[in-house]
């Protein structure tokens, strides 16, 4: 083989293990700057108003920074499930990112639900009819009220209690807890603080079974 090929392969091979050194140790430092900060400030990471589904005594938190209008939160919130319900361990805790035009609207709806003890119908009826409502070329919010009601959910009453200012700051407190952890899309998530930053469902799997050994070690 040619000596400048050779060279050329040999610098090749040099800058792309350089590249998976840079980007390992970038990573590793990410995480442990987050672990700090969930350590050190964890109301960044979990409020007291935060909604929670699994056992609230877990100690590996699955916290999802999501959009009710967001297409992925949409096809994650199945396999989120998947790991509650594979994992006893882990406790899912739901921070809004409405970074769609309609999203405030819909967790306006959302936090009112919990009045009627309908949170998580709700959610879920959200995301099953969200090609309705939520369709980036043809959004149609008022379908919501449809939406909700079809199972139950007193609709009157919501309109009344989504206008309650605590919902307003939950929304407000959320946005700017997103902005100092550097959320910049949906969903986004954390495990007891560790950012995901392979953004894939195995690696979630994989993070959270990392914790999960963790907390069990402590």
């Amino acid at each position: 083989m040619d000596k400048k090929i050779i060279l050329l392969v040999s610098a090749l091979v040099i800058i792309f293990l350089g590249y998976l050194g840079g980007k390992s140790l970038y990573e590793n430092q990410t995480r442990e700057e987050y672990r700090f900060l969930a350590t050190e400030k964890s109301e960044l990471f979990v409020r007291d108003y935060s909604p929670r589904l699994g056992d609230v005594d877990a100690p590996v938190y699955l916290i999802e920074f999501l959009d009710p209008e967001c297409e992925s939160c949409r096809a994650f919130y199945p396999l989120v499930k998947k790991i509650l319900k594979q994992f006893s361990d882990v406790q899912l805790v739901v921070r809004y990112a409405p970074f769609h035009g309609n999203s405030q609207f819909a967790v306006k709806i959302l936090e009112a639900t919990r009045k009627q003890n309908r949170y998580w119908d709700a959610l879920e009826a959200l995301f099953q009819n969200q090609p309705r409502w939520g369709s980036h070329h043809n959004p149609q919010p008022e379908l919501i009220w449809e939406i909700i009601g079809s199972i139950g959910i007193d609709t009157e009453q919501i309109k009344k209690d989504m206008e309650d200012p605590s919902i307003a700051q939950i929304i407000k407190q959320d946005m700017e807890d997103l902005r100092t952890l550097g959320v910049r899309r949906t969903p986004t998530f954390f495990v007891n603080g560790v950012p995901l930053l392979d953004f894939s469902y195995d690696s979630l799997v994989q993070l959270v079974e990392q914790e999960i050994a963790a907390a069990k070690s402590k």
